[in-house]
C-alpha cells in the first residue's frame, strides 16, 4: 500500500471521483481521526482498491475552519453510511449528502456531544434527549407501512424495519440498525495495543477470528514484523474453520425462513459437529484464545490435526446429502431463485463485499486479491453466480464450503514447523496502517494509529455487514414481506459487528 496522499478537505469530493473512476475502483472503507492534538487537524481516510493495490486518501480538516466537507455519496453510493457516522461521530458535516440522519446515535443522544473526539470523557454521564427520529417511507393511496422490530421472536439482536407496501408488494425499506452500539473504538483508546485486542477479538462472535486477524495484522504491518510461517498457518486453520461453521450454519438458518424443518436441523446438525472441533482446538467454540498480536499463542498435535482430518470427512458427505434435499426441490427452488435480486451494479455501487457480492457477479476474495498470512501458498478457487438472488447467495455458500474444507486439507498438509509468535517492538509513536482479512461475510478492515508508548490512540474497526447491510434495501423491494426472512438470512448477518 502507498502513503497517503493527503490533500485539503474542500478538494475529497474531486480527488475521491478521479480515483473511483466512474466504478472501475471500488471505495473500501471511509473514517475520520481526531488528530487535534498532533497537528490541529481533523483527518478523513478514503481506502479505495485500485486494480491490484489499495490507495488511501488523507482529507485533512483544520480543527479552526467549518467543520465539513464536500459528500461524496451523490456519486459514490457505497459512502453514505460511513459519511452518516462520522457526522454523527465527529461532527464533521458532509455537504451535499442527501440523507444526514443520525446512523449509529439515535434519538436518545444529545446534539453537539460528539464521541470520537478526543475532547469527549466517555466516564461524563450524557443525558438523555427526547428527539424524533424520521423513518423513511411511501405515501399515496393504498401505501401502508409495516414495522418490524426492533425487538424480534428470537435470540437475535435488536433491528428496526419499515416496509411501505402496497398489496402485498414491498415498495421500500427503511432499516435502523446500531440499538447496542457499545463504544469500543472509544473504550480502548489509550490502551496498551496488546490489551485492547481482547476487546477487539469480542467485538462478535461469529466473527472472531476475522477482527482478531485485522487488528493483529495492523499491528504487525506498523511495526514491521513478520509472523512466523507456523503462526500464519495456524491463524489461516482457525480462519476457515470460522468460515465453515458459519456457512454450514448460515445454510440451515436460511431453511429456517421457509419452515423447512429437515434443513433447519441438518444444518444445526452440522454445525454442532464443527463447534466441538473447534472447542478441542482452541478451548472455545468461537475460536477465541488462538490468534494474538505477533502471531499465535495456540498450537496444534497430530491428535488435533486427526481430529479435524476425521470431521472434515464425516462432514462432506453429510454436508452435500443435504444440499441434495434443495437441489432438487422445487418448493424450495420456488421460494429461492428470483428473490431478494441485488444486481451487480447496485452491489458494486454500494460496495457489498463476501458472499452477497460473489452471488451478484462481483469476482471479489481479498484472500485472492491482496493476499495475508500463507493464502498465497494455498490454492483454492472463488465461487461466483450472476443471478443476485437468494439462490445465488445459498449456491455460492455451498461452494465455498467445499472450497473451505479443500483449504484445510492443504494447511494440514503443509503446516510448517518453528515457532509461533515474535515479540512487538516499540512502535514509532502516531504510526498508522491496516490489517485485513475475508470474513465468513466478506473483507474485514481495520486501521489502527498507535499512540505513546504502544497505547491505541484511534482504531477503526469496519466489518463486512458494515457496507452489506443496505443491500437489504435494494433486495426487498418487489417481493412481499414473507419472503423478506429469506432475504436477511441469506446475507446472515452480523448485528454485533457494526454496534462495535
Amino acid at each position: 500500500m502507498k502513503d497517503y496522499k493527503t490533500i485539503p478537505a474542500a478538494e475529497l469530493r474531486e480527488t475521491a471521483y478521479q480515483l473511483y473512476a466512474d466504478g472501475e475502483n471500488g471505495l473500501m472503507s471511509m473514517f475520520a481521526n481526531d488528530e487535534r492534538q498532533l497537528n490541529g487537524n481533523y483527518a478523513i481516510y478514503c481506502l479505495f482498491s485500485v486494480g491490484k493495490s489499495m490507495q488511501v486518501i488523507k482529507a485533512v480538516l483544520k480543527e479552526k475552519a467549518k467543520l465539513e466537507f464536500p459528500s461524496i455519496t451523490p456519486k459514490i453510493s457505497g459512502a453514505a453510511w460511513y459519511e452518516r457516522e462520522i457526522y454523527d461521530m465527529f461532527g464533521l458535516k458532509p455537504v451535499g449528502h442527501p440523507d444526514l440522519r443520525p446512523l449509529a446515535l439515535h434519538e436518545n443522544w444529545p446534539q453537539g456531544i460528539f464521541p470520537l473526539r478526543k475532547d469527549f470523557n466517555s466516564k461524563t454521564p450524557v443525558p438523555t434527549a427526547k428527539k424524533e427520529f424520521p423513518m423513511a417511507g411511501v405515501e399515496g393511496e393504498g401505501v401502508f407501512q409495516v414495522p418490524v422490530g426492533p425487538i424480534h421472536a428470537g435470540i437475535i439482536e435488536p433491528g428496526h424495519f419499515i416496509f411501505s407496501q402496497a398489496g402485498e408488494d414491498i415498495i421500500r425499506l427503511d432499516a435502523k440498525l446500531f440499538f447496542l452500539h457499545r463504544g469500543i473504538e472509544k473504550a480502548i483508546e489509550g490502551a496498551p495495543i496488546e490489551r485492547a485486542f481482547y476487546q477487539v477479538e469480542r467485538i462478535s462472535g461469529i466473527c472472531t477470528v476475522a477482527h482478531s486477524l485485522s487488528y493483529c495484522q495492523a499491528i504487525e504491518n506498523i511495526a514491521g514484523v513478520s509472523v512466523p510461517p507456523r503462526a500464519q498457518y495456524l491463524r489461516a486453520l482457525v480462519g476457515e474453520m470460522e468460515r465453515l461453521y458459519n456457512h454450514v450454519g448460515d445454510i440451515g438458518n436460511l431453511c429456517a425462513g421457509m419452515g423447512f424443518a429437515v434443513g433447519i436441523m441438518a444444518g444445526a446438525r452440522l454445525k454442532e459437529d464443527i463447534m466441538r472441533v473447534n472447542e478441542a482446538l482452541t478451548g472455545h467454540r468461537f475460536l477465541r484464545g488462538l490468534v494474538v498480536p505477533g502471531g499465535a499463542r495456540l498450537d496444534i498435535n497430530d491428535q488435533l490435526t486427526a481430529e479435524i482430518t476425521e470431521m472434515l470427512d464425516k462432514l462432506l458427505p453429510d454436508f452435500n446429502e443435504m444440499i441434495e434435499l434443495f437441489r432438487e426441490n422445487d418448493a424450495f427452488l420456488n421460494r429461492v431463485e428470483t428473490t431478494g435480486i441485488v444486481p451487480r451494479q447496485a452491489a458494486l455501487d454500494l460496495g457489498v463485499v463476501g458472499v452477497g457480492a460473489r452471488a451478484s457477479g462481483v469476482d471479489i476474495d481479498i484472500r485472492r486479491d491482496f493476499p495475508y498470512g500463507c493464502y498465497s501458498a494455498l490454492k483454492f478457487d472463488v465461487p461466483v453466480y450472476t443471478s443476485g438472488d437468494v439462490a445465488a447467495r445459498l449456491w455460492v455458500r455451498v461452494d465455498e464450503v467445499a472450497q473451505t474444507v479443500n483449504l484445510i486439507r492443504q494447511i494440514l498438509a503443509k503446516m510448517p514447523q518453528g515457532p509461533l509468535k515474535v515479540a512487538i517492538p516499540d512502535i514509532k509513536p502516531y504510526s498508522s496502517g491496516f490489517g485485513w482479512c475475508e470474513s465468513p461475510q466478506g473483507n474485514n478492515i481495520h486501521w489502527l494509529m498507535v499512540g505513546e508508548n504502544n497505547t491505541v490512540y484511534r482504531l477503526y474497526a469496519r466489518a463486512a455487514a458494515y457496507p452489506n447491510w443496505p443491500a437489504l434495501t435494494v433486495a426487498a423491494p418487489g417481493n412481499i414481506i414473507p419472503d423478506f426472512p429469506l432475504i436477511n438470512k441469506s446475507y446472515e448477518l452480523s448485528y454485533a459487528c457494526v454496534d462495535r
